[in-house]
């Protein structure tokens, strides 16, 4: 039984993984941390957990916090799991970290990544930075030997960087003209009550946020240049729209000339015949499919399309914002490092409607 302690427990991203991890046939979830609702059951905080999870929350100097686990799961804002990491590894524990403390393998990295959001440069656990690794096995691969810190994904990077992956591989895009456009639910800006997400002004409103630069840019970008093997280039729009959760990306690419729809349709089937987590559609599926299908899965709905007209790739990539994008992912990263298969406890579909 794999032992883990979720730090960050009151969030979204916390129960979220209590929601996954409750269910998980192989994992005993032994401890919750959180600076908030401190030495109160997690099920005053939230009800649904009633008779699955009734466990209390610790603050992180408590000392149930403070044993020895498999595996710690940091849902935590920048700068914090690279303070805590250290500690947790000299105990034996695996790392994953919802920020993008470890989503960059070296400190050049990071510190790009950190100045391009206005945080300090520097790292505070460069040390740990070889033992990490990025988050996304449909696209980096599953061999999971060695790694004992994963940076999960960004779910706006999720969503992108499946969209995109299969075009880049193929060498069939401009990976200098990308562009994706991104609308997501309220969710994503996490629990803290915020006057731009009050009911009234957030019904019936839609705005674009972060023109100037989103934190998951830069690991897009990297991961995307990976792939093409020279430096791609993304121009990236965030929308917030009145939903509770959700992301539908539209991805557009500059597709080369002669290559047919039939033939991307191929490349992307074939790229992910192997992923569980990822289905490809053809346009067809386009006059109903969206996100309410994907919704409480770790599914990825891919609907892949050429405008013949333009000559452009056009792709709309569909998940859950909170499980695919963040819990779900970190479940399946945690299966792969402990040598489980991908899909255990999160296999079956989401919620509809």
């Amino acid at each position: 039984m794999i032992n883990v302690k979720i730090v960050g427990a009151g969030g979204y991203g916390g129960v979220g993984l209590i929601e996954c991890l409750s269910r998980h046939p192989d994992v005993n979830i032994a401890c919750l941390v959180a600076k908030d609702d401190v030495h109160k059951p997690i099920t005053d905080i939230y009800p649904h957990l009633h008779g699955h999870v009734d466990l209390m929350v610790h603050a992180p100097d408590d000392e149930e916090a403070q044993g020895n686990f498999d595996v710690v799961f940091f849902s935590t804002p920048d700068k914090v799991g690279m303070r805590l990491a250290a500690d947790e590894r000299a105990s034996g524990a695996r790392l994953i970290d919802f920020s993008g403390d470890f989503r960059f393998q070296n400190e050049e990295l990071y510190a790009e990544y950190a100045r391009r959001i206005s945080l300090d440069p520097a790292h505070a656990a460069p040390q740990l930075l070889p033992e990490s690794r990025y988050g996304v096995p449909e696209v980096l691969g599953r061999d999971y030997t060695g790694v004992n810190i994963v940076g999960n994904p960004g779910c706006f990077a999720v969503s992108v960087l499946l969209g995109f992956a299969p075009a880049l591989k193929a060498g069939w895009v401009d990976e200098r003209k990308l562009i994706a456009d991104c609308k997501t639910g309220v969710s994503g800006a996490g629990k803290k009550p915020n006057a731009l997400f009050h009911f009234p002004a957030r019904h019936d409103h839609m705005n674009a946020y972060r023109l100037t630069g989103h934190q998951h840019v830069c690991e897009v970008e990297q991961q995307l240049s990976a792939l093409s093997g020279s430096e791609a280039v993304l121009t990236f729009t965030a929308q917030v729209v009145p939903a509770s959760r959700g992301i539908l990306s539209t991805l557009y690419a500059p597709l080369d000339e002669g290559v047919s729809y039939e033939q991307v349709l191929e490349v992307y089937r074939n790229f992910y015949a192997d992923s569980p987590f990822v289905q490809v559609f053809d346009r067809s599926h386009a006059k109903g499919m969206g996100t309410a299908h994907v919704r409480g899965s770790n599914s990825c709905f891919l609907i892949v399309d050429v405008d013949e007209r333009s000559g452009t790739l056009r792709v709309v990539s569909q998940i859950d914002n909170l499980m695919k994008g963040q819990a779900g992912s970190a479940v399946q990263n945690m299966n792969l490092m402990m040598g489980l298969p991908e899909t255990r406890g999160l296999e079956g579909p989401g919620s509809y409607p």
